[in-house]
């Protein structure tokens, strides 16, 4: 397989997400029942809006690039999306969360342009913040679904971010390692749909 047309498309895929549906799927009350019903629903979540998008394939190849060990940030990441999806199911109202997911495509693309290195705890904690917005997004989303129905939501959403982590992570070993003007673009593309977010929320 040659290597030109997999970074070609793969840069083209990056570039283009500032250019992807910014918009959250409006919570319609319109609820799935059933754990695996419930579960694929809340799995195509992080795939339906281009910050979510964004924001986890970021984390997952800037820790390939930069992060050891690699898997300790994506992991804080998906554990503090569940603890936030908990408390937008319980109904806590959260200060500041479309800003903040903003915020995090802004910074994590930063981070992923500039290849900034750091300690795997920081860079987990600085995960784990930006995350806890993301989860109570979509909990309150998915807010109205209970019992199996609930813990089905929660795996499928935590499911559905640990692939975009890994395909981050794959992307960030296969290609961006090898290729720093790469990770440059791509992460100005992440961070300037993060500036871009931040402005239509001004």
């Amino acid at each position: 397989m040659q290597i030109k047309p997999l970074i070609a498309a793969a840069g083209a895929a990056l570039a283009a997400l500032p250019f992807a549906a910014l918009a959250h799927p409006a919570a319609d009350g319109a609820h799935t029942h059933g754990f695996f019903d419930t579960a694929l629903h809340a799995m195509a979540h992080p795939f339906t809006g281009a910050d979510h998008l964004a924001a986890m394939v970021a984390v997952g190849a800037w820790s390939a690039v930069t992060v050891r060990p690699a898997w300790r940030a994506p992991a804080a990441f998906v554990a503090l999306l569940v603890a936030g999806a908990l408390a937008g199911f319980a109904g806590l109202a959260l200060p500041g969360v479309e800003p903040m997911i903003a915020a995090s495509v802004l910074v994590l693309g930063l981070l992923l342009a500039l290849q900034k290195k750091m300690p795997w705890g920081a860079a987990a904690t600085l995960a784990g913040v930006f995350a806890f917005f993301h989860g109570a997004a979509h909990g309150y989303e998915l807010a109205g679904d209970t019992g199996l129905a609930a813990v089905g939501a929660l795996a499928g959403m935590a499911v559905g971010s640990a692939v975009l982590h890994v395909a981050g992570m794959l992307l960030g070993r296969a290609v961006l390692q090898r290729h720093r003007l790469l990770t440059a673009l791509a992460g100005a593309g992440t961070a300037a749909l993060g500036a871009f977010m931040l402005t239509r929320l001004a």
